[in-house]
C-alpha cells in the first residue's frame, strides 16, 4: 500500500511539473540576436558585457525577485542564487561599476518591456511567448 501512495506521488509530481513552462530568454523580434553562450548571457545579467555579440547596447531587464520566473532563471542559467545576484549588484552599485538593472512585475510586463525595446534582453514563462518577442536560444 505504501508502495502504491508513493507511485501515485511520483506520478502526481510529474504531471505538476511538465504543467509548468520553462523560463527561456528573450529579445525583441526586431533584435537580430538569436543564440548566446551561457558564458555570454551569465557576463550579461552579472554586469560584465554591456553589449550584444553584434555591437548593439544592451538594457538589461529583471523581475521582482518575487515572480516565479526570478529564481528559476537565475538557477537554471547562471547557477546562482538569489542571495547570490543580490550580494553581487550591491558589490557592483556600492564600487560604482554597475547599475541595478530595470525590474518589473511579472512576466506580462516583461514581454511588454522587450517587445518595444530592440537593445532589451529579459526572461519570461515559455507561456508568455508572442510573435513581438524572439527566444534566444542559449548554447
Amino acid at each position: 500500500m505504501r508502495l502504491m501512495v508513493s507511485m501515485w506521488g511520483l506520478i502526481f509530481s510529474l504531471m505538476v511539473g511538465n504543467a509548468w513552462a520553462e523560463v527561456v530568454v528573450v529579445v525583441s523580434a526586431q533584435n537580430p540576436t538569436e543564440t548566446l553562450s551561457r558564458a555570454e548571457l551569465s557576463d550579461i545579467y552579472l554586469g560584465r558585457l554591456n553589449r550584444f555579440p553584434s555591437g548593439v547596447a544592451v538594457e538589461l531587464v529583471d523581475q521582482r525577485e518575487s515572480s516565479p520566473a526570478y529564481s528559476e532563471f537565475y538557477r537554471s542559467y547562471l547557477e546562482k542564487t538569489p542571495t547570490q545576484i543580490k550580494a553581487h549588484r550591491s558589490k557592483l552599485i556600492f564600487t560604482g561599476r554597475g547599475q541595478p538593472p530595470a525590474l518589473v512585475a511579472n512576466d506580462s510586463a516583461m514581454a511588454n518591456i522587450i517587445a518595444v525595446s530592440p537593445r532589451a534582453i529579459g526572461y519570461l514563462d515559455s507561456a508568455t511567448i508572442d510573435e513581438r518577442l524572439r527566444v534566444v536560444l542559449i548554447e
